[in-house]
């Protein structure tokens, strides 16, 4: 059974669990399936190479109990918006028929977050038309559509929609961050440093998480945009 209730995506490895792997966390321990699918190795990454960020994805996927984990192999930092990519992905998400997908930041520092946001947003929906026809592993996919897509955040300083508890889970979020050891700081490494591979910055990841869990009084908490109205039926759902 290929079924997923959540599929998320991130441009290179370690988006997904920087931006959402609490939620991820929260969701698999209430029973639900969920996958990660990367669009690139990240191998114009400063530091580390593809081998190694593979290496580190692998450890982040067992770490993290995701149910599959894969890699689109896009040119990092020069994949496009375009045709080819779009049936590639709608491809996987007829074969993984999400209920929730989730994706990099609509706008980031990073001019392959917003991209991936726009491709993902144009494949999903292109994914419920049946007149786009693809295979994979030889077999016909009938069209698709998630329920809804979410936008986590990342580097930018965004107010988000809404916000996720995510406190039971910060610990293992940060453990699993840290499987990318690689990119983060490192005082023997002879590899120029990086934002991400300063002393501080993985302080300030729990710091976002912090500022955001005081809004919904709790102590950390992951945020998310939305391209439509979020409905409830119940108030009591609402924190």
């Amino acid at each position: 059974m290929n079924k997923l209730d959540i599929l998320a995506f991130g441009s290179h490895p370690d988006d997904v669990e920087l931006g959402c792997a609490g939620t991820i966390l929260l969701q698999i321990s209430l029973g639900c399936q969920v996958g990660i699918i990367d669009l690139t190795q990240g191998e114009l990454g400063t530091r580390g190479n593809q081998s190694i960020r593979k290496k580190e994805a692998k450890e982040a996927t067992k770490k993290m109990g995701v149910s599959i984990r894969e890699n689109l192999k896009f040119k990092d930092g020069f994949f496009e918006n375009n045709e080819t990519n779009k049936l590639e992905i709608i491809k996987r998400i007829r074969f993984y028929r999400p209920s929730i997908v989730l994706c990099n930041a609509i706008e980031d520092r990073h001019p392959d977050h917003g991209r991936t946001a726009t491709l993902l947003y144009d494949s999903c929906f292109l994914s419920g038309l049946e007149k786009i026809t693809t295979t994979l592993n030889g077999v016909k996919q009938e069209p698709f559509r998630p329920n809804a897509l979410y936008n986590y955040v990342q580097y930018n300083d965004s107010k988000p929609d809404f916000i996720v508890d995510i406190s039971p889970f910060m610990k293992k979020k940060m453990e699993v961050i840290k499987c990318y050891s690689s990119q983060f700081y490192n005082p023997n490494s002879k590899e120029r440093e990086t934002i991400i591979s300063k002393k501080q910055f993985l302080n300030l990841v729990s710091s976002r998480c912090a500022d955001l869990g005081r809004f919904i009084s709790t102590d950390y908490a992951e945020g998310f945009f939305v391209h439509r109205y979020i409905g409830v039926n119940n108030l009591f759902n609402l924190m």
